[in-house]
């Protein structure tokens, strides 16, 4: 882990030299389509091994080994004028038809909206060499491919690109571990980002692959939709990391703009496992993609009313959402609506402050439901912290064995979580009873006896909150003690 952070860091360095790179955001996406087409080689030279008759989509001249492999290869001009022409080849000039054709598309579509940012051929081929000093292929740099994304988003966030964080592996597995989702059942994230829910379904379903047959099967039941041109590159190179070769499900596109009423039955899925990003506004207009009691410029809030629309009957989904939309009203009140109506809302997972850090401290919660059948009893489950720790951080993250105390609590839907006990960490609240709330979800632990908070801007704004008060009663007085001693005189 130590060898690749230290690359990335060693290659951002680099890149500041160039001129042509101006920021974060285009260091990064400069970095990531030459980490994307290093790995890319890596694989090809796996399945070369293993398909004999193995073509590649790009052109020999254009392929990474041709141009970047050699330590003392073409620099300097030649190198910078060369890799116009391999943006130029990589976006109009590859193969259109069969096998070849769709591992072709695979590569139009991460190069579409992708650019070369540095001028200096000579520093190019500074960074080309850092990046092979990365082995792929080695189980080891595999895995840490997620510290590379993980920093390449805190520094898009310094970059000031908001609504851009990396989901804990640790709550990824366990939403798809809790949603169990079978070989054939097709799962869906509209909002793959990096693709770290799409990774832990292919983990989930590794396991019941048996013969080249469930493989096929596997990789036919995946669905991914990403806006930005960054994170769906990482999403398609950590898909092929995970030796799935022609990404094709992973569509680089918006999920809202596609209006609401032209979702039909053909767009349904068993299974929608996804963070939709939150605290962001959709362009104008968007919208007025969806039905009147919908809409609404808050991103997340849209991506709720099309969860619940592309899930098929008996669907199940889990969905990472700010504490605002538990206590929020107008839009949020419908969308709450529609869950306990529509739904099984049956599970509202209340996680900690700081699952986020370090890229937003927002308090979250992960909602479980059943599309299909009315919600009878929405259960919380309020996630403690390990002994010993109060806070999460970079060196101090989640972990997937932290929520093992649900899962021994979980139950069995299909029996109607009947096992399931309140305990210290485990209430429920009925839907009769929510109705009455306004549809507000945001329910303390009536276990948890109250305790004196610490936070510092909660402290500042329960002194000012006091502070009014006793200025107010202050005034109050004053105003009796004048009009009594304008009695007296």
């Amino acid at each position: 882990m130590s060898n690749v952070s230290s690359a990335v860091k060693s290659i951002q360095d680099i890149m500041r030299k160039d001129v042509g790179v101006d920021g974060d955001a285009q260091r990064i996406s400069q970095m990531v389509w030459m980490i994307f087409l290093k790995i890319y080689d890596d694989r090809e030279e796996e399945l070369e091994l293993t398909e004999p008759d193995y073509e590649s989509p790009i052109p020999e001249r254009f392929r990474w080994r041709s141009w970047a492999k050699d330590r003392e290869g073409i620099t300097g001009d030649t190198l910078a004028e060369f890799v116009e022409e391999l943006f130029s080849a990589l976006k109009n000039d590859l193969p259109t038809i069969g096998a070849v054709g769709k591992r072709a598309q695979v590569i139009r579509d991460v190069f579409e909206d992708t650019y070369n940012y540095m001028k200096s051929g000579t520093l190019m081929r500074q960074v080309i060499n850092k990046i092979n000093d990365i082995d792929f292929n080695n189980t080891q740099d595999r895995h840490t491919f997620g510290a590379i994304y993980e920093q390449i988003l805190k520094d898009l966030q310094s970059a000031g690109n908001a609504g851009e964080f990396y989901t804990p592996r640790a709550v990824t597995r366990f939403i798809v571990d809790r949603l169990n989702p079978q070989l054939s059942e097709t799962v869906l994230d509209p909002a793959c980002g990096t693709g770290g829910f799409l990774a832990c379904t292919i983990d989930h379903k590794r396991q019941f692959v048996k013969t080249p047959e469930d493989e096929i099967t596997l990789q036919s039941s995946l669905r991914g939709v990403e806006k930005k041109a960054l994170p769906h590159m990482l999403c398609v190179t950590n898909m092929i990391l995970h030796q799935i070769d022609v990404p094709t499900f992973v569509r680089h596109d918006n999920t809202l703009e596609k209006p609401y009423r032209d979702y039909g039955e053909k767009d349904r899925v068993q299974v929608i496992a996804t963070n939709p990003p939150f605290g962001g506004m959709e362009q104008d207009g968007i919208e007025q993609n969806f039905p009147s009691e919908f809409r609404t410029r808050e991103t997340a809030d849209l991506f709720m009313a099309l969860i619940i629309k592309l899930l098929k009957g008996q669907g199940r989904a889990g969905v990472v959402l700010p504490d605002g939309f538990l206590f929020g009203e107008g839009v949020k009140t419908n969308l709450k609506r529609r869950l306990i109506e529509e739904c099984n809302l049956h599970t509202i997972v209340r996680l900690p402050n700081g699952v986020f850090n370090p890229y937003t401290g927002i308090k979250t919660n992960i909602l479980f439901f059943t599309k299909g059948t009315p919600t009878k009893d929405v259960w919380f489950y309020e996630h403690p912290y390990p002994q010993g720790v109060t806070s999460y951080n970079k060196s101090r993250p989640m972990q997937f064995e932290e929520f093992q105390g649900e899962r021994d609590w979980w139950g069995d839907e299909a029996d109607g979580f009947r096992s399931r006990k309140q305990t210290e960490q485990a209430w429920k609240i009925s839907a009769e009873e929510v109705a009455e709330r306004g549809y507000n979800l945001d329910l303390k632990n009536p276990h948890t006896p109250t305790t004196e908070n610490h936070d510092p801007s909660e402290l500042i704004a329960h002194y000012a909150a006091q502070q009014s008060r006793i200025q107010s009663l202050r005034d109050q007085l004053k105003a009796v003690l004048a009009d009594a001693l304008g009695d007296r005189t």
